[in-house]
């Protein structure tokens, strides 16, 4: 079970990672809202990898969430200024899918896109250390 944890929260990395790669071609090819989007599955991917590593996933973002909120963040293990990243990820992704009339912008696009690959760089630098703990 031990390496098993390990390798799910390796998988899921690369998750997020390729929501990085996809936010990316999206932004390049002008399509704000898709890019917005998969930045925000880039951050709940990595959240989800931490996770892995304390045997917790949920089927609702809002768990997922809390369950990082709570183990990683308000403890400390994690700088907590993640949460701001987490909290306009969503705010964006949330628009962009279900705001009939929001339109997206480059530099929105930009800015999420920067902000998701910070984190995910924070999340596999733990998952690296944690993981070996595991």
């Amino acid at each position: 079970m031990e390496g098993s944890l390990k390798e799910l929260a390796e998988y899921r990395l690369a998750r997020a990672k390729e929501m990085l790669a996809a936010s990316q071609s999206n932004l390049e090819i002008g399509q704000y809202k898709t890019s917005l989007n998969r930045s925000y599955y880039a951050v709940f991917h990595a959240m989800r990898s931490a996770n892995a590593l304390k045997e917790y996933d949920s089927s609702k973002h809002s768990g997922v969430i809390a369950f990082f909120t709570k183990e990683y963040l308000k403890t400390e293990v994690l700088d907590r200024g993640l949460a701001a990243i987490i909290k306009d990820s969503s705010l964006c992704r949330e628009k962009s899918d279900y705001d009939d009339f929001y339109i997206a912008g480059k530099a929105e696009a930009e800015e999420q896109l920067r902000n998701a690959q910070y984190f995910v760089k924070k999340i596999e630098e733990y998952v690296i250390v944690a993981g070996k703990k595991v």
